[in-house]
């Protein structure tokens, strides 16, 4: 196991499992004996890790590895179940939240998924898989790689999806040509042998140094975000709410009208629920730090059969204090630019697999110093263009949740699909138990900014 893949195996906590949690609805109810043969075909046989468990190495410092589970029983991993309650979005978002507080068996390869019955007219989906495996992109395209472009597709794999225009999203990649092994030895001495051919290049050098060690600073040295109702102890319990969906055409074009992105208007809103929220519990503070992942994975190319992680983190501070919405979202947009100049985000990748390489309690003091710095992780994956079809069923909807990782007591998960947009919220129900409230007011910025454009 590499060791960016060991810090998120080490990193669960039972108030805080590093586990990605996908949801998926459809409009019509999904033949499940398919469905059961689409896993095994295109996820089971396609990627080792899902029949692979993970065994600890016999000292502090061997490192934990895979190996197949000799008991592997594919129908062990896939529970049906039947929606309890009204079986509409409010009963989904409740089985989400008690399956998010659920550990997995580490005795067996660590995922599973919940095949849901009695969604509305249709069924629905909940799949959870741990950090170790993958991330949250790469997760994405392997679910992708389950649907198909019309209902009447076979079971055989159809290849790693999104692929072209459907690997476009909401966030491009920032800097991916950066790597995340600038600073390891065998670069340096590549580098020195250059700077000896050609004195030339130190300037270049110095600047990049510049800026990597700017970026290192902030990573490290960045104070903890303010007392505010969203921080505080953790506890095992979880509240899951989404919004409904939002046309990404109608955010294109105000994007268009204000020199600004989709994911700075998304971000804008966001910013301004957190804003609406905590005036409304008398706890409203200037700025608060989100996590916000970005890949460092060609989306042009096929996902690599062991997977894995390959992302890095930025820092985003999030301007809740501004109550003008025009001047919030410039200031969004310009913290937003300075992230994709940035090499923040190949060096946090860098620093997780040094964590990564540590003895464990080492490893969950630095975690536990680094998280406390944000508030929220923020993910933003996009999805495909089209309608797709997962055992002939039409997909209605998706979100993909990060898991938040030591203190952090939030998760805003941002997709696109079929030219719409859906922001789910995952919160500590101790600290946040209305996290309807805080979508509400989602819906209400996003309306008001639209107005913007006129």
């Amino acid at each position: 196991m590499s060791n960016a893949d060991a810090a998120w195996l080490h990193m669960d906590q039972p108030t805080n499992l590093m586990v990605i949690t996908a949801a998926l609805w459809f409009e019509e109810p999904v033949d499940w004996d398919r469905a059961r043969e689409i896993v095994r075909t295109r996820l089971v046989e396609r990627f080792p890790r899902f029949r692979q468990r993970v065994v600890e190495g016999r000292s502090p410092l061997s490192g934990p590895h895979w190996e197949d589970d000799p008991h592997f029983d594919l129908d062990l991993h896939l529970h049906r179940r039947a929606l309890p309650g009204a079986g509409d979005r409010a009963s989904l978002q409740t089985l989400v939240a008690d399956l998010m507080a659920s550990p997995l068996d580490p005795t067996k390869p660590l995922w599973h998924w919940n095949l849901v019955d009695g969604y509305g007219e249709g069924s629905a989906i909940v799949a959870r898989m741990h950090h170790c495996i993958a991330d949250g992109i790469a997760l994405s395209r392997v679910l992708l790689s389950l649907t198909d472009e019309v209902p009447e597709a076979g079971i055989a794999p159809v290849g790693d999806r999104p692929r072209g225009r459907r690997a476009r999203g909401l966030t491009t990649p920032v800097r991916d040509a950066l790597g995340a092994a600038r600073g390891a030895a065998g670069a340096l001495a590549h580098e020195a042998i250059a700077i000896a051919r050609d004195p030339s290049e130190l300037i270049d050098l110095a600047g990049e140094a510049r800026d990597d060690a700017e970026a290192l600073a902030k990573m490290l040295f960045a104070p903890t975000d303010p007392p505010s109702p969203l921080r505080g102890d953790l506890g095992v319990a979880q509240r899951v709410a989404w919004s409904a969906p939002i046309s990404l055409d109608a955010v294109k074009e105000l994007g268009h009208a204000t020199g600004t992105t989709v994911n700075d208007i998304v971000l804008t809103a966001v910013a301004g629920a957190l804003r609406q929220y905590l005036r409304s519990r008398d706890g409203l503070v200037s700025e608060l730090t989100a996590f916000v992942p970005f890949n460092l994975r060609p989306l042009d190319q096929p996902l690599p059969a062991d997977l894995g992680n390959r992302f890095g983190l930025v820092f985003l501070r999030l301007p809740v204090g501004i109550g003008d919405r025009r001047r919030r979202l410039s200031v969004v947009h310009g913290r937003m630019e300075e992230i994709k100049h940035s090499p923040e985000g190949a060096l946090s990748y860098g620093l997780l697999a040094a964590i990564g390489a540590t003895p464990e309690p080492v490893e969950r003091r630095v975690i536990e110093q680094f998280t406390a710095k944000a508030t929220a992780v923020m993910t933003n994956v996009p999805g495909p263009r089209e309608r797709v079809f997962f055992a002939g069923a039409p997909v209605r909807g998706v979100l993909v949740w990060a898991p938040r990782s030591g203190s952090v007591p939030m998760s805003v998960a941002i997709f696109s699909y079929v030219g719409a947009i859906t922001v789910g919220l995952m919160v500590d129900a101790g600290l946040v138990p209305d996290p309807e409230r805080i979508i509400a007011a989602f819906e209400r910025e996003v309306e008001a900014l639209l107005r913007l454009k006129t």
